[in-house]
């Protein structure tokens, strides 16, 4: 039997690490800007090949949906077997999904093609997921896990900046774009270091630092015990609904582009304006790395630090969605019929000179600084409830609820704009609809108080567990207490 090639000496060093982290976060971002493109690109889409904005609603749910359900069978062969050939095998599928769209003459190639990518970007989600769960150590859980959902919310402010420039003359430039990074970054993930589960566990640091292996896989029979963590019901359950809520706010850039109709401008201008304001509203989700690490903090002061944190952001969001939903742009000056870089000094100075755009600004700022707890602190609350041979799959569970969810509120958003489009003309009637959805926002809320309450024992399951096999008692996962 042949040998196995020696790695060189750099292999699995800090630089290596880091390297392989970028690497991770930029797919991230990636996955997003490829589904954030075709949202902002409605009204291109639609003149294109001769289609409706409801019809791309229905097509842009779809890709939400079929990327949440492939991820759960992405997430589920991760635990079981070679993470890092899963990776590379969907990057690559998902940018020939974003190539074929390029292409498309009908709206049901598009369709198609789309949902093609969908299936590609299924792995990144649960895949990468569990993968970088494996280089961060619980306590800086909160803070590193805010750089990941960081990502991938400026991959969606990417992608929506790249389709409103870029292809609001054609919708296909920006698709051919994301597909090339995506195929050039495959490449770089095979220089990738493959971190081993459980890497930064701190009760298996001994048997790595003894050149110990942890060869814990995860088995058809563990599903049921992972529902009966009752974190993780909680976790996948609030998913429903805050999802509902996100979903509806990837209209957030139409809705603006439909402000500026409103102002008397073309529909080309409209989109390239509504999609850097759309950018620009989207900067309060910096304030995710601050969440993460008052998470970080509270949670080594309680094990319910976490979830006390997301509901309270969760709850303190709506008031500001409302508000910032409803706020005209009176007095907008741009120039009409300009291209990107004459647009961009007018936009930025509008933010700072037209008290309209100005407090449309600030509320948003507002409403994604309070949502920011959310992300790092479920992705940390679901590694710290969870064994490292089974993240993979209950984030895919997660994602899967998410993109029930977040489908729904794309699909439903557009309906009922649509709807009530006859008695209230735009831009109203997205204010109008988008502001139904915040609704959805008060359970998640509850979910997250629940999870506050049964977090803790979770988490001491989970180390107990660990700390046995790191002691070489094999010790299978089972229910928790009553």
């Amino acid at each position: 039997m042949p040998s196995r090639p020696a790695r060189p000496a750099w292999w699995g060093g800090h630089a290596h690490v880091v390297f392989t982290v970028v690497v991770f976060v930029v797919l991230a971002s990636l996955d997003n800007a490829a589904i954030a493109l075709i949202p902002a690109m409605v009204l291109p889409v639609t003149e294109a090949l001769g289609t409706s904005e409801a019809a791309v609603g229905v097509m842009t749910a779809t890709v939400i949906l079929v990327t949440a359900l492939t991820a759960t069978a992405w997430g589920y062969w991760s635990d079981r077997g070679d993470r890092k050939r899963l990776l590379f095998y969907g990057t690559l599928v998902w940018a020939v999904g974003a190539a074929l769209s390029a292409s498309a003459q009908a709206y049901w190639q598009l369709f198609v093609y789309q949902a093609i990518l969908a299936i590609g970007l299924g792995s990144i989600a649960s895949v990468g997921f569990s993968v970088v769960s494996d280089f961060i150590a619980p306590a800086r859980r909160g803070l590193a896990m805010s750089f990941w959902g960081l990502s991938q919310g400026l991959g969606g402010l990417a992608g929506g900046l790249l389709a409103s420039q870029l292809g609001a003359d054609d919708f296909r430039r920006p698709l051919l774009v994301i597909a090339v990074l995506g195929a050039a970054f495959a490449l770089l993930y095979l220089l990738t270091f493959d971190a081993p589960r459980g890497f930064r566990e701190p009760e298996l640091a001994e048997l790595y630092a003894t050149g110990g292996v942890y060869e814990y896989r995860i088995e058809r029979s563990h599903l049921r015990t992972l529902f009966r963590t009752r974190t993780n019901v909680w976790l996948v359950l609030q998913g429903l609904s805050a999802q509902m809520a996100y979903g509806s706010l990837i209209w957030v850039p139409l809705l603006y582009q439909e402000k500026v109709i409103a102002e008397g401008y073309s529909v080309t201008t409209a989109t390239r304006v509504g999609g850097l304001l759309g950018a620009a509203f989207q900067l309060g989700g910096l304030f995710s790395i601050i969440a993460g690490h008052i998470g970080d903090r509270l949670q080594q002061r309680t094990l319910k630090g976490r979830a006390i944190v997301s509901a309270v952001g969760i709850l303190g969001a709506i008031p500001f969605f409302i508000a910032f939903f409803f706020v005209p742009l009176r007095g907008l000056d741009v120039t009409d019929g300009a291209g990107t870089a004459t647009l961009v000094p007018e936009v930025l100075r509008a933010l700072t000179t037209n008290g309209w755009v100005a407090t449309a600004f600030l509320l948003s700022l507002l409403a994604l600084a309070f949502t920011g707890a959310d992300s790092p602190n479920w992705f940390a609350l679901i590694s710290d409830v969870n064994l490292p041979e089974h993240r993979g799959t209950v984030f895919g569970l997660g994602n899967l609820a998410n993109g029930i969810g977040r489908s729904a509120g794309n699909a439903l958003a557009g309906g009922v704009a649509g709807t009530i489009s006859s008695a209230f003309p735009p831009p109203l009637n997205w204010a109008l609809g988008l502001t139904a959805f915040q609704a959805f926002f008060l359970p998640t809320g509850y979910c997250y108080w629940r999870a506050a309450g049964t977090s803790p024992h979770d988490i001491m399951e989970v180390r107990s567990i660990l700390h046995d096999r790191a002691a070489g008692r094999p010790r299978a996962p089972g229910p928790p207490e009553p």
